[in-house]
């Protein structure tokens, strides 16, 4: 046995994520379809991606033609370097004093979106030189310079330190039926950007991710910021590509089966007990895996092809499915969400949102990255 065929073995003896690169490079490909051809992609990489994984999804979304690539902390950032990915990056979060001197005259952009964060930034010592993006809160409430507020920001800018070499802003309604609070946000966007301009007249400008992006083509500018549909989910059931295709699913192993007689107590302070006679299969992940406590009684998972529900309280390590009279068995394998389960169904039986379950898959849980439908690697497998 090879190393990548023990590695899936081993990868796929409990719980696994597998991630269709193929599916991300063709997500780049249709968004990429629907932009003017100036409209630069930006590839939205924070929390590891979605948790589909760093590394392995910006070098996808590279090759098929994204030209910058977004993470939220520093260290993710740092991690893109170490593994000797170039190119543009913004870092969207804030960036502290000790993180500087490695970002300094590198392909890692910050976000600046305060006054106090600018002059953290031309505090440095010695010759570095930083190339910024500046934050505009035009609507959200959660960061950034207002409009009032910036030529304040613009009037301190050190050009010896940094470089504007950008302004963005964040729809907080794109994804909402009604147009008018983003069409009232890119107004007030729009007199930022003029402003930032008779200054820094080669600033680029970006504010649609996502759902801005698929519902307000005036929203592309410059560039836009693509992350939930990178993973191939529609952003709001109203705003949807239909090329676009899942990246991830994930599977899990049923580990144990027991014939069980009506009335039997399922769980946690037995919240089920089974209509009539069943198995009752125990599969092998729970919530510190990333599945939702909320799914307990409420739940689906597929085995062969059949629906089964969530018996019971989802455990920290196990959830169990009342399997009636189907013919399951220990090893069989189990679908969480993927082909035949959708994320965005179990998400919404959740109470959440895709994003929030692709995030919430632990770091326990291995991933197995695919091409062509067939295994190329496999991350964060246990030692044997």
């Amino acid at each position: 046995m090879n190393e990548l065929d023990s590695a899936l073995s081993r990868a796929r003896s409990r719980t696994w994520a597998s991630v269709d690169l193929d599916a991300v490079a063709h997500n780049v490909r249709a968004i990429r379809s629907l932009l003017p051809e100036k409209t630069a992609f930006m590839a939205v990489l924070k929390a590891n991606a979605y948790g589909h994984g760093l590394v392995p999804v910006a070098e996808a979304a590279l090759a098929a033609g994204a030209s910058w690539l977004g993470v939220m902390t520093p260290g993710e950032a740092a991690e893109l370097l170490a593994a000797g990915v170039r190119a543009h990056t913004l870092i969207l979060g804030p960036v502290s004093a000790g993180w500087l001197p490695r970002f300094a005259d590198s392909e890692c952009r910050l976000t600046v979106g305060s006054v106090s964060a600018l002059e953290a930034v031309q505090s440095l010592d010695g010759k570095a030189r930083f190339r910024v993006h500046i934050k505009m809160d035009t609507g959200m409430t959660r960061m950034g310079v207002t409009v009032e507020e910036l030529a304040g920001l613009l009037g301190r800018v050190d050009p010896s330190k940094v470089e504007v070499e950008g302004i963005l802003t964040h729809m907080a309604c794109a994804n909402a039926p009604d147009p008018a609070p983003t069409r009232a946000q890119l107004a007030a966007f729009e007199r930022a950007v003029a402003l930032v301009r008779e200054r820094f007249p080669l600033a680029i400008a970006h504010a649609a991710a996502s759902a801005a992006t698929l519902a307000f083509p005036e929203a592309h500018l410059d560039m836009v910021r693509i992350g939930i549909s990178l993973y191939g989910i529609a952003p709001a059931p109203h705003l949807t590509v239909p090329a676009l295709r899942p990246a991830m699913t994930l599977s899990s192993r049923v580990t144990r089966t027991q014939r069980v007689p009506e009335g039997t107590p399922v769980s946690y302070c037995g919240t089920y007990r089974t209509p009539q006679a069943a198995t009752i299969a125990t599969v092998g992940l729970g919530f510190a895996d990333g599945y939702p406590r909320l799914l307990g009684n409420v739940g689906q998972m597929l085995v062969g092809g059949r629906r089964l529900p969530v018996a019971g309280r989802v455990c920290m390590d196990y959830t169990m499915l009342d399997a009636g009279d189907a013919p399951v068995g220990e090893g069989d394998e189990v679908i969480v969400f993927g082909p035949g389960l959708p994320v965005d169904e179990v998400s919404a039986a959740a109470g959440t949102i895709p994003h929030e379950l692709f995030c919430r898959v632990g770091r326990r849980v291995p991933r197995v990255y695919l091409r062509d439908g067939h295994p190329v690697s496999v991350a964060g497998v246990e030692a044997e």
